[in-house]
């Protein structure tokens, strides 16, 4: 199977793509380097936004130990929220006004690293938030300049946010979960040590781990960059262009990564190649959904993670009840794909194929089935909840869930066949129950 063609320019569409990724540093004891690294940023004064969680770890240690050693001044934000919302992101941005620091470094999962970005960008240039929120649901004002430098570390195998110019909130005041995306927001550096992943509970991997898996084939099979129209000027070019050649490297071999050694690295926390392999595989996947973007399932996560708040996730269980970033996206992913995969059967069994499903003889018709079956044998078998139902949502939910997903236009234009808030509810009710 082969989808070279999708790539060939469309009459006068566009012809251009762009790669602009984050610098990355990736290797066991990378986080002993953060000092010299930070220093060579030109840092003297550093926020350092860690989880409560992290801060008491090896990790955590190894970290504030480096800075230390290279003479930085560096003062610990633990407050952060686990899933922030437009409170928490005020009060980071607060505590960094008063600071007065010339640098952060993010330590810990999506949300500290999220946390961060907008305390970086609301303390720079203070707006209100709803300013730069993406439109409709903000404003979508333009970052006006540059912003204080930041070296992202994530503790997690699968957020991604180290490589993005993407930070999600809560939106508090209209009961939704939404994003700023700006290439501005991009950390200036990735520092990647995988031994963080070693120390986290199975049920922390499986959700991070499904976030990386999404990713990826939301990525893979995004709308061609050939689909778009050539923009006016170069500088209008947008930061998600859909999927590229490029993109598609990361995104195929991060799904391969993902089918072979998440379940290991959810089943035993001493399995290190395992955890290690999917740290690397999150890195390959957020540099590919960065610029490629991200489409239906990730605009459906927005309204399961926000509307209720009655499930207890494995290894969540010291949190307030939520659910995670990761399971919000991919109980939702099986669904989406039943409905994206007529647009482009072979890409979609390109990205089963490399998952571990066996596609021979698949017709392509089947597409969208055999891969919402790979990806539903997998979410069984590492303890994933059945679908929605089991988070808490009845068909009384579905409009409102739809009305929340189809507010996501960001996302749901980069999806490879056009989606309406009818089309939506019924992929709701298929995500209601997998088994």
């Amino acid at each position: 199977m082969s989808s070279v063609n999708t790539y060939l320019p469309p009459g006068e569409g566009e012809t251009v793509f762009t790669v602009s990724s984050t610098p990355i540093k990736f290797g066991v004891g990378a986080l002993r380097e953060l000092g010299a690294d930070a220093q060579g940023l030109g840092m003297t004064r550093v926020a350092l936004f860690v989880d409560d969680h992290v801060l008491g770890t090896e990790a955590g240690a190894d970290a504030l130990a480096s800075l230390r050693a290279a003479g930085l001044d560096a003062v610990v934000y633990d407050h952060v929220r686990c899933e922030p919302d437009s409170d928490s992101f005020a009060a980071a941005a607060a505590f960094v006004r008063e600071g007065a620091f010339d640098g952060f470094v993010s330590l810990g999962g999506g949300s500290v690293i999220d946390t961060a970005k907008a305390a970086n960008l609301l303390s720079t240039w203070p707006d209100d938030l709803l300013a730069y929120i993406n439109a409709p649901i903000g404003r979508a004002k333009p970052i006006p300049g540059k912003l204080k430098p930041h070296i992202a570390c994530p503790t997690t195998c699968g957020t991604g946010s180290e490589t993005t110019g993407i930070t999600i909130v809560d939106l508090k005041s209209v009961g939704l979960k939404t994003g700023i995306a700006s290439p501005l927001l991009k950390p200036t550096l990735a520092l990647i040590d995988p031994r963080t992943t070693e120390s986290l509970p199975g049920g922390v991997v499986a959700a991070t781990g499904f976030d990386v898996l999404t990713h990826a084939v939301e990525s893979y099979t995004a709308r061609p960059y050939t689909s778009r129209p050539k923009p006016a000027h170069p500088s209008q070019r947008p930061p998600y262009q859909g999927s590229t050649p490029y993109n598609d490297i990361g995104s195929l071999h991060a799904i391969r990564l993902g089918g072979r050694y998440l379940a290991r690295a959810v089943r035993d926390a001493g399995d290190t190649e395992a955890r290690h392999q999917l740290m690397f595989a999150s890195t390959l996947a957020g540099l590919a959904f960065g610029s490629a973007g991200v489409h239906i399932p990730h605009a459906m996560s927005y309204s399961v993670a926000t509307l209720k708040h009655e499930f207890s996730a494995a290894g969540y269980e010291d949190r307030d009840r939520m659910v995670p970033h990761g399971i919000a996206v991919v109980i939702n992913a099986p669904a989406a794909f039943r409905f994206t995969a007529q647009a482009n059967p072979a890409r979609h069994l390109e990205a089963a194929a490399a998952l571990g499903v066996d596609v021979t003889g698949a017709a392509p018709g089947d597409a969208g089935e055999i891969l919402a079956r790979g990806f539903i044998a997998l979410m069984r078998e590492t303890g994933l909840p059945s679908g929605i139902a089991a988070l808490g949502y009845g068909e009384e939910d579905v409009p409102a869930l739809a009305q929340g997903a189809f507010a996501q236009q960001r996302p749901l234009v980069m999806a490879p066949r056009s989606v309406s808030l009818q089309d939506l509810q019924a992929l709701y009710r298929d995500a209601m129950r997998y088994w």
